[in-house]
């Protein structure tokens, strides 16, 4: 009998070691799944804080709170299942789902940088001064947009784990659902409230605060700004990232050959060649993003009369009271 028990313990000690072992492989490769991810992630965290401009501060975490929930049902309720299904049946069909998807991000940054040049103003209308309907219009816009960008980003992952079992896929993929969800608008809600913070230590009685507050509430519109300008960079390079990868991925191979080759002519520069090769890879894919969101921009334009007027152009960076 003792020694049945000690088998039995024994059992049990290296099936929790086997467990705790999975447990490990889960974590890391999330964690390379998300890093695989950073670029739409960093577009999710610039895009996301527009949506909040105009709306009263005391519904700003509430409304961002809304949109979260929104995102995290959009990646595990219908992203994260049709995605396991088409690895399964049709992985071919994974990767022109994300190419398309690698479009309209070319496309959304594209649009925004033609309203700019044209100086359409027509979306900068804070949502305070549309009505009370404006909150639950901006909760669906982001949602909406959020869809795209999650899409992105759970397709991405998918394809570093392909090769892992299902379950395990799965699994992996709830953990970085979860986890990207988290730090998107967690570093959102800062973001908005920062110049609320700023007030706070403001009002504090040591100068040190008060000059740290007040470059805070000084800094915010600077910050939106840049935030605007990074999200639209980062639609371009993501999506034509995307595009050159998918297009060598689906048998075509020059065009991203000709990016290795350009990294290839500066990764030996000493000292910073990995620098300037990744920024050579940024730099073209930037470039692709830009062309085919033009393209794009012109026929959509052609056929209803300038642009769909996107969700995420309908928030353009201001001071968010």
């Amino acid at each position: 009998m003792a020694g049945g028990l000690a088998g039995l313990l024994d059992d049990i000690a290296a099936l929790a070691k086997l467990a705790a072992a999975s447990i490990d492989d889960v974590g890391a490769a999330a964690g390379r799944a998300s890093a695989k991810a950073a670029g739409v992630v960093v577009d999710d965290t610039a895009v996301t804080p527009a949506y909040v401009r105009g709306l009263a501060a005391e519904r700003e975490l509430p409304i961002i709170k809304k949109i979260a929930t929104g995102s995290l049902r959009n990646k595990l309720l219908l992203i994260l299942p049709i995605a396991l299904v088409l690895s399964a049946i049709a992985p071919t069909l994974v990767e022109i789902i994300l190419m398309a998807g690698g479009t309209y991000l070319c496309f959304e940054g594209a649009e925004k940088i033609y309203h700019r040049i044209i100086h359409d103003d027509s979306h900068d209308v804070p949502a305070v001064i549309k009505g009370p309907e404006a909150e639950a219009e901006t909760i669906k816009g982001a949602i909406r947009t959020d869809l795209i960008l999650s899409a992105e980003i759970m397709v991405i992952s998918l394809k570093e784990v392909i090769d892992e079992g299902l379950l395990q896929r799965a699994i992996i993929l709830i953990v970085v659902a979860l986890l990207i969800t988290a730090i998107v608008y967690g570093v959102v809600a800062l973001i908005v409230k920062m110049d609320d913070i700023g007030l706070r230590l403001a009002e504090q009685s040591h100068d040190a605060w008060k000059k740290i507050g007040r470059a805070m509430v000084h800094g915010m519109p600077k910050l939106l700004t840049a935030l605007t300008i990074i999200g639209t960079a980062a639609m371009l390079w993501v999506g034509g990232h995307i595009l050159l990868v998918g297009a060598e991925e689906l048998g075509w191979h020059t065009p991203y050959d000709l990016v290795h080759d350009a990294e290839h002519a500066v990764e030996d520069v000493g000292g910073i060649g990995g620098v300037l090769a990744w920024s050579v890879n940024t730099a073209i894919s930037a470039l692709v993003g830009l062309a085919v969101g033009a393209l794009v921009v012109a026929v959509v334009s052609r056929f209803h009369g300038g642009g769909h007027g996107g969700d995420v152009d309908a928030a353009e960076p201001a001071a968010a009271h």
